[in-house]
C-alpha cells in the first residue's frame, strides 16, 4: 500500500470558526462563555493563538467540543494513527489547491494495472503529476460531491483513462459528463472490490461518502472515502446544513468499525477509532 503523509486540513482557528458556525455563535459569545478576551478569539481565527491547556479546555466546553482533541490542536501536536490492514492498494493523490491541498484516491488490486478513482481534483494537470505510472485504466470514478476542487478534472480523466462509468450522489450536478446516481446503501462491485454509497448531506446538499471493502476478506480493514464530511482533526463546513452534517458524523461513528481507514477530501489518512478518540467534533 502506498501511504503519503499530508498536513492537517485545519488549524485551531479553522476548528473554532467551524464550531461557531455549527452552534450559531460568534466571537463575542464564545469569549463570554469561555471567559476570554474577544481579541484573543479573533487572533486565534487569524492563526495567532497562545491558549494554555486550561483555556483550551474552557473553549472546548463552551463549544461542546472534545477537550483532548482541541488541546492537541492548540498545542500543535494532534496525533495521527498508523494505517494498516487494507486488502487492496490505496494511492492518495495530493494536489495543491489555493492555500491548501485537495485529495483524490485510487484503489486497486495491487497486481492489476487498473483501478477505481475517488474524486478527480480541481485540475487534470495536477492530477496527472501525481498519478501512479502502473495504473493505466479506470474501471469507474466515484465523486463525493460536485465542488470544482473535487470534480474539476473529471472530463479530462475520462478522456485519458476511460471510458469508465462515473458515479455521483443523487442530485449532484456535474457538467460535460454523464453520471450514474448512486443513492443511500446502493452497491457496485468491480472484481473483488465493493463500493457502497453512504448518503451524507450537510457540507453540500448532494454528498456521498463511500465504503470500500473486499467482501471475501471480512477481517480486513474497510476504507471510508469521506469527502468533505470528516477530516483528521476536524470536519467539513456545514454550508448546506449544520444539523445534517452533525447527523452524518454521528452516523459514521456509530455504524463503522474502529479499524475503518478514513480517506478524507483534505488532509492525512486517519481511522474511525482515532477520530472517535481525538477529533474535536466527537464528544
Amino acid at each position: 500500500m502506498v501511504i503519503e503523509r499530508a498536513p492537517l486540513e485545519d488549524e485551531l482557528g479553522d476548528v473554532l470558526e467551524k464550531a461557531m458556525r455549527l452552534t450559531g455563535g460568534d466571537e463575542s459569545a464564545l469569549a463570554a462563555q469561555a471567559g476570554l478576551e474577544v481579541a484573543r478569539i479573533r487572533d486565534a481565527l487569524d492563526y495567532r493563538h497562545d491558549f494554555s491547556g486550561e483555556e483550551a479546555s474552557r473553549l472546548a466546553a463552551a463549544l461542546g467540543l472534545n477537550e483532548v482533541g482541541l488541546a492537541a490542536l492548540a498545542g500543535g501536536c494532534y496525533p495521527l494513527p498508523e494505517i494498516a490492514g487494507l486488502p487492496f492498494c490505496l494511492y492518495p493523490l495530493r494536489m495543491p489547491h489555493g492555500v491548501g491541498v485537495v485529495n483524490a484516491y485510487l484503489v486497486a488490486d495491487c497486481a492489476q494495472s487498473r483501478g477505481l478513482l475517488f474524486d478527480a481534483g480541481a485540475d487534470f494537470t495536477q492530477l496527472r503529476r501525481v498519478w501512479p505510472k502502473n495504473l493505466r485504466r479506470l474501471d469507474a470514478v466515484f465523486i463525493t460531491h460536485a465542488e470544482t476542487e473535487h470534480a474539476g478534472g473529471l472530463a479530462e480523466v475520462q478522456a485519458a483513462f476511460g471510458p469508465a462509468p462515473v458515479y455521483a450522489p443523487v442530485g449532484a450536478r456535474l457538467t460535460d459528463v454523464d453520471v450514474i446516481a448512486l443513492g443511500e446503501g446502493e452497491c457496485v462491485q468491480f472484481g473483488d472490490i465493493e463500493v457502497r454509497a453512504i448518503s451524507t448531506p450537510g457540507h453540500a446538499a448532494a454528498h456521498n461518502c463511500y465504503g470500500v471493502t473486499v467482501p471475501r476478506v471480512p477481517s480486513a480493514s474497510p476504507l471510508l472515502v469521506s469527502g468533505d464530511l470528516l477530516f483528521a482533526g476536524s470536519v467539513g463546513g456545514g454550508y448546506f446544513s449544520a444539523s445534517l452534517l452533525r447527523a452524518g458524523l454521528r452516523r459514521l461513528f456509530t455504524e463503522l468499525p474502529d479499524h475503518t481507514v478514513v480517506a478524507p477530501g483534505h488532509g492525512p489518512l486517519t481511522t474511525i477509532k482515532h477520530e472517535r478518540a481525538f477529533n474535536p467534533f466527537t464528544v
